[in-house]
């Protein structure tokens, strides 16, 4: 049950993502990926930096809001990388 809780809530996470940052979302499961790794990143700053002791645990609005925070880092983190193409002839 655990890993379906984390596709929900990667999903939610991954859509909320891809609508509040500039130009859009990777598709339905694009979005998912997304959202289940901003859970993950999310979940690691804030269990390693606020020391939150398990705070993805299940579907509630803490998990969402730590995995929406994770996802938009990730796609901040992926539009800047992607931005800086080298073009080379």
């Amino acid at each position: 049950m655990e890993i379906f809780s984390w596709i929900v809530v990667g999903l939610i996470a991954g859509w909320l993502a891809g609508r509040v940052m500039e130009g859009g979302g990777y598709g339905l499961i694009g979005d998912i990926v997304v959202g289940v790794v901003g859970g993950v990143l999310g979940g690691w700053i804030a269990s390693y930096f606020f020391h939150l002791g398990d705070p993805m645990s299940g579907i509630n609005m803490t998990s969402i809001l730590i995995a929406f925070l994770g996802a938009v880092l990730l796609l901040f983190i992926l539009r800047l990388l992607a931005g800086r193409k080298v073009f080379r002839r």
